[in-house]
């Protein structure tokens, strides 16, 4: 029996993960990887830090060297070879190379072709405009930067690739803007939690303009809807990708949201001689089980590895992808996982917030976590998380990620022995607070009101109750609320109103869980400013 040929379109993460898996499973085959570009197997989530040379050397973004990968694991990687068509019936593929087009035969074609940007048809200017999504986008960047010294940029897009670069672009000591038309920045994260880096950018110089959209170019100007000149030396298109899949729609294998490749539980297409992974495929959300697009890296290679070991036989459960990310933002850290309250609209959820150290508290160099978990509070399903801090914030992520991969309960978190030492964590983490808080939450022992709810509560006829120091009340306090620390709670409570709702806080929740439970004992009708002022004021650098 002849070798099977195994073809494989795009050879960058899913496709290579495929590409050697295979092979270290089946060392008869015959495979092929076909790329459009010059490299194969690039690291392209580094390209931001190497256009502001933290990543200083150009090789290293280059995961695997062809000839590596053509001696190590026999395979025939052919770069600068575009696939134009595919012929299923035939079982053939026209591929264009340096002009001239051959016809290649398969038994089993892989697409592995990936996204691509989204690129506005914004008038006014042809050059100096610029997505970025491989090596030879990063070479135009640099070579632009190096050949026109320009001093200002502005980045369309705030999602994690335009923030990355924004950070970037600054670092390199120009001005920049970024310009989101959603009402905030980093729009996969709730509208709290974004702000942290929003502030952040403002912090850092750079200049936000939300809910809006550049209309046209005026020379080197970006203009905006209400006529803003935002000075515009170079732009960075970043306003998402698209599922590059116009070969497979032309070969008629079925698309769906967005374009996306429909496949199976097993990565097949409508063709059950093509295949497709990664970036160009839709797949069902590990929590919702609705279809949805998760175009990451990580899923990616997981996904290549799979339908590697499923075609050599080896079964595999697909379980979906939860779209867990993370960036970093100057001196921040952003991470997620799951879903966020956008997504659980007209749905039973419960959210709590919790501010603590990334390690103990008495060892030096402690900073704060941002924490907040999304659970319903009927299963004790986690269906999300998202994490703001200085240092520790990829650690708790992956955390929460793994207990929902392993479908734990919410209250399970406290379970969970994770590994402290002073300088590391806790000997109650923020992750085991997770499981202690959710568990009085259900079980009615604390009852607790979010950040947005507190004006309409304060217009309603409730009272505010400050339970600080008084050297944090002078820092900073909420409009029309009490002082009354919480160590004078019991003598002094005698001068708090019983037919009032009262809404206790402190800076983060601690101490005003305390004190909940000692006036709701006492016949108060209480509850907790969930996230406490901290959260609150996240808001005073912006707007609320």
């Amino acid at each position: 029996m002849d070798a099977k040929k195994i073809v494989v379109v795009g050879g960058v993460a899913g496709g290579m993960s495929f590409a050697t898996r295979y092979r270290r499973l089946n060392q008869s085959a015959e495979i092929i990887v076909l790329d459009k570009g010059p490299y194969v197997s690039f690291a392209n989530c580094g390209l931001p830090y190497y256009i502001s040379k933290e990543i200083t050397n150009r090789s290293d973004l280059l995961v695997a060297d062809q000839k590596m990968l053509e001696n190590r694991f026999r395979l025939n990687v052919k770069t600068n070879h575009e696939v134009i068509k595919i012929n299923p019936t035939a079982k053939t593929l026209d591929v264009r190379n340096k002009g001239r087009i051959e016809t290649m035969g398969y038994d089993q074609l892989i697409l592995s072709t990936g996204a691509k940007p989204i690129v506005l048809g914004i008038s006014g200017r042809n050059e100096g405009v610029f997505t970025l999504r491989n090596i030879p986008d990063v070479d135009a960047i640099t070579n632009y930067i190096e050949n026109h010294n320009p001093k200002s940029a502005v980045v369309i897009g705030a999602g994690f690739i335009g923030l990355e670069m924004a950070e970037n672009l600054r670092k390199l000591g120009l001005g920049v803007s970024v310009v989101e038309k959603a009402p905030q920045v980093l729009p996969p994260f709730d509208v709290e939690m974004a702000q942290f880096a929003f502030n952040e950018l403002i912090k850092n110089k750079v200049s936000v303009y939300t809910n809006t959209s550049v209309t046209h170019f005026e020379d080197k100007l970006a203009v905006l809807e209400d006529g803003t000149k935002l000075n515009a030396d170079m732009v960075i298109m970043s306003v998402g990708v698209l599922p590059d899949t116009q070969i497979a729609e032309d070969a008629g294998l079925v698309l769906g949201m967005r374009g996306g490749l429909v496949v199976n539980e097993n990565y097949q297409t409508s063709d059950p001689n093509i295949y497709a992974i990664g970036d160009a495929i839709i797949v069902n959300h590990t929590i919702t089980h609705e279809k949805t697009m998760i175009p990451l890296a990580s899923p990616a290679n997981r996904q290549g590895r799979q339908l590697a070991d499923i075609l050599n036989g080896i079964e595999h459960a697909n379980h979906g992808s939860l779209g867990t990310a993370i960036l970093r933002l100057f001196d921040l850290t952003f991470a997620s996982t799951g879903l966020n309250e956008r997504q659980l609209q007209n749905k039973n959820y419960e959210v709590l917030h919790l501010y603590a150290n990334n390690h103990a508290g008495y060892f030096p160099n402690a900073t704060k976590i941002n924490l907040k978990v999304i659970f319903d509070p009927k299963t004790e399903a986690i269906l999300g998380a998202q994490a703001v801090g200085k240092s520790g914030v990829d650690k708790r992520i992956d955390v929460i990620a793994t207990a929902i991969k392993a479908k734990m309960k919410v209250s399970d978190l406290q379970e969970l022995e994770l590994s402290y030492a002073p300088p590391y964590g806790s000997a109650k983490d923020i992750v085991n607070m997770v499981g202690y808080v959710s568990q009085n939450m259900i079980m009615g022992i604390t009852k607790t009101v979010q950040w947005h709810a507190l004006d309409k509560l304060q217009e309603a006829g409730a009272l505010i109750l400050d339970v600080r120091e008084e050297n944090e009340v002078k820092a900073g306090a909420i409009k029309g609320s009490v002082h009354m620390k919480v160590d004078d709670i019991y003598k002094n409570m005698n001068q708090l109103p019983k037919d009032r709702h009262i809404v206790i806080h402190c800076e983060s929740g601690g101490r005003s869980y305390n004190a909940e439970q000692i006036l709701r004992a006492h016949g108060f009708e209480v509850s907790n400013l969930d996230g406490g002022y901290h959260l609150y004021k996240v808001f005073e650098t912006g707007s609320r």
